[in-house]
């Protein structure tokens, strides 16, 4: 298994390790309900360095970055932050990812550990236009830090004025002692925070500095199991189980990132355009458990008549509430806010709710 600059530390910390995407990470340190109460409550720290990273440079770089990916490039300043997705040419979806305008002619891709090699090849297989591409994948490190108290504490270690940084938005300075640092205002939990990129030989330095300046915050490192729920509580859809190469970007409700825009000819665009205008047989939809149980991966959705009308993408329970929530793909007439729909768990069917 491949391994982080973090990984002896995830094991002398006494995580649980497990294999993920090829690396060996830490799925959870304390368990994943008081790691999910860190993060909502206080602040935690992620290991992401297994993310994959792609550089695109060069005078055809915006020109790649329109065909390849569905969201509006030309309208992404320097500084700022886009999320996107790679169509498939079939209607599908590569992967979701994060572009950042770096600067002139530059931009960052963030992509999903899992398909950083089918990444790769796509944009390579793709590059018509000549861009000047760069997988710096193993020479960048990651860490999200997220929580209400993560911004204050990171303050105490950059000169960088986290406040004028919004939502979606980066800048590039000092951290604990270290020369540019990537200040990224994102985070895949919805509980506020930042995502660190440097490199992997200052990761020991910034990872210790970070738990010397938090511990007054309750600092903790997080797993992934965390990571899961955080993301599914917030609605955020995961690669592999709410989208993939057979779901569309209509479809997962990701019309806000397929930008049909003047002179933006992207890969899928005619097909997705058709979608929009003539609606989509499915859709994902979040929905919560009104009886108690835990709905998971695979799950068959159905209608008062119990006819299968779905099937459960994610879901768990949560460890505040105790209530089970989840993502499903179910036909469009039961996509509506507030529509009742079943959730079959061991051969009872649960009522639940579409929510928003």
């Amino acid at each position: 298994m491949k391994t982080t600059p973090f990984t002896d530390i995830h094991i002398s910390l006494g995580a649980k390790m497990h294999e993920f995407a090829g690396y060996n990470m830490p799925i959870e340190y304390s368990g994943i309900n008081d790691e999910h109460l860190t993060v909502r409550n206080a602040v935690g720290v992620f290991d992401v360095s297994h993310m994959g990273e792609f550089w695109v440079k060069g005078p055809n770089a915006l020109n790649f970055l329109q065909k390849i990916t569905s969201n509006d490039v030309s309208a992404l300043e320097i500084g700022k932050v886009q999320y996107s997705c790679f169509p498939n040419g079939k209607g599908g979806i590569v992967d979701d990812l994060l572009v950042y305008h770096y600067e002139h002619a530059k931009y960052l891709l963030v992509v999903n550990a899992s398909n950083t090699e089918k990444d790769w090849n796509w944009c390579v297989a793709n590059n018509t236009e000549g861009a000047e591409l760069e997988n710096a994948s193993d020479w960048m490190a990651q860490l999200a830090i997220q929580g209400p108290k993560a911004t204050e504490m990171l303050q105490k270690l950059t000169s960088v004025d986290l406040s004028t940084i919004p939502y979606y938005a980066f800048k590039v300075g000092d951290f604990a002692g270290v020369e540019n640092v990537i200040l990224s205002n994102t985070g895949y939990t919805g509980a506020g925070g930042f995502e660190l990129y440097f490199y992997p030989e200052q990761a020991i330095k910034i990872w210790n500095a970070l738990f010397v300046v938090g511990a007054e915050y309750g600092i903790k490192p997080i797993g992934l199991g965390a990571r899961d729920t955080l993301r599914l509580e917030k609605g955020f859809t995961l690669y592999g189980n709410d989208i993939d190469d057979t779901t569309s970007p209509i479809e997962a409700g990701l019309g806000w990132i397929t930008k049909f825009v003047e002179g933006k000819n992207f890969i899928d665009r005619a097909l997705l355009e058709e979608q929009k205008k003539n609606g989509v047989s499915r859709k994902l939809v979040r929905f919560e458990l009104l009886e108690r149980g835990i709905p998971r991966h695979g799950y068959d959705i159905v209608n008062v008549n119990n006819e299968i009308i779905g099937q459960v993408t994610s879901g768990t329970m949560l460890p505040d509430s105790k209530k089970g929530i989840g993502m499903g793909y179910v036909l469009t007439q039961y996509a509506q806010k507030d529509s009742k729909i079943f959730v079959q768990i061991r051969s009872k069917n649960l009522e639940a709710t579409i929510v928003k």
